[in-house]
């Protein structure tokens, strides 16, 4: 059991409400009641905390993630519980842990290690960023690593996955694509166009094969030209829903913001594509076997190609609000009601009776202080909050 709350006299931003002297009644380890104005009285067993001068955000849902504080998701379960927990302090209360191309093999072995904490609730689910991925646009995975998808190594991944692969970005040129993304899309897995030089007739071929979403739209993708548009176009003008990823190096603000515009807020889906130097000083760390240099907070492989990002899925959200423009509950809903939606997980996402109790509270300036996370602070709020400003 954790311990009831209420919070009172926060200004409440979701998906589809922006309220001032909100309150929200925790019980039970889910949302029990949502309102504004006047708190309820709910007598003595109820501990009341005053969030007055705070913005109260649903916990945030990162679908592409790497890792972050030191630790990534490619090895031991006490070095993916420390990533979990270091995105956890800075607001994403749900996290799927995404793998880079590796030899099936290694894939199959990741994936034994990670299903255990997919049941136990550590993590939402994994995401493989290949093997299936183009080599003209392999960005920081090992062409080495790559594969061509066929029914046989599908079906090896997901019965190493153990029902834990909720989503998986394909290149739909590939040889053996079109079937492969039929194929995961009867199984319930989200496909994603990535890492791809398809043109745009594949792109839409694909996309009515049962692709539902594009993986870090414009990034190691072929680009936008005016006789051949590619992926980009088509997954612009589709129903798809679309990663964006808001940390000033893989997008100028100008097409962030024009991206989220075009696509509204219930297609955008902020991501990070954290690595695991997110949160740390410059230096060497690890991705997918390779060593990443982080320098001036931007992560590049040995041939200077991006290699995900350093930054929280809060600071993608201030970055879309304060820096690219795009009104805060636009990109509230990109980080979390857009996410839970797009992976199936009706539970999180929203502040709403019923929802587990995962509230984000943050400073007028976006910066976390309190995180609750199933009713449990994961990080405790301050003594003296500040004041709202709208």
């Amino acid at each position: 059991m954790t311990e009831p709350l209420l919070l009172t006299g926060g200004r409440l931003v979701t998906a589809t409400d922006d309220a001032v002297n909100a309150w929200v009644h925790v019980h039970d380890g889910r949302i029990a009641a949502v309102g504004a104005g006047p708190a309820p009285e709910l007598g003595g067993s109820v501990r009341r905390v005053d969030v007055s001068g705070l913005l109260l955000l649903p916990g945030l849902v990162d679908i592409h993630q790497h890792g972050g504080g030191g630790a990534g998701y490619e090895g031991r379960p006490e070095d993916v519980a420390e990533a979990v927990h270091f995105h956890r302090m800075h607001g994403t209360t749900t996290t799927v842990a995404s793998l880079v191309s590796a030899p099936l093999t290694d894939l199959e072995q990741q994936l034994g290690r990670l299903a255990p904490l997919v049941r136990a609730g550590l993590l939402a689910g994994v995401h493989l960023e290949g093997p299936w991925l183009s080599p003209a646009r392999a960005g920081a995975h090992r062409r080495s690593a790559l594969a061509l998808p066929d029914r046989g190594n599908v079906a090896r991944l997901l019965t190493a996955g153990d029902g834990a692969v909720r989503m998986v970005t394909i290149a739909p040129e590939l040889p053996g694509a079109p079937a492969a993304i039929e194929q995961l899309a009867a199984e319930g897995v989200v496909v994603a166009l990535g890492h791809t030089d398809a043109t745009y007739a594949e792109t839409r071929d694909a996309l009515r094969r049962g692709a539902r979403a594009g993986t870090h739209l414009f990034n190691a993708m072929r680009p936008v030209h005016h006789r051949e548009p590619g992926p980009v176009l088509a997954l612009l003008e589709s129903d798809a829903a679309v990663e964006l990823v808001a940390d000033g190096i893989h997008l100028h603000p100008a097409v962030l913001a024009d991206a989220a515009r075009v696509l509204g807020p219930g297609r955008t889906v902020l991501v990070t594509d954290a690595m695991a130097g997110a949160g740390l000083a410059d230096g060497t760390y690890h991705l997918g076997g390779r060593d990443v240099t982080v320098t001036d907070g931007v992560a590049r492989g040995a041939g200077g190609e991006i290699a995900g990002s350093t930054v929280t899925l809060l600071d993608a959200v201030r970055f879309a609000a304060t820096v690219a423009g795009i009104p805060l509950q636009a990109a509230v809903a990109a980080a979390t009601s857009a996410p839970a939606r797009l992976l199936g997980l009706p539970a999180v996402g929203h502040l709403s009776p019923g929802a587990r109790a995962d509230v984000v509270l943050v400073t007028p300036e976006l910066r976390p202080v309190g995180v609750l996370f199933g009713g449990r602070w994961a990080r405790s709020l301050p003594r003296s909050p500040r004041r709202v400003t709208r």
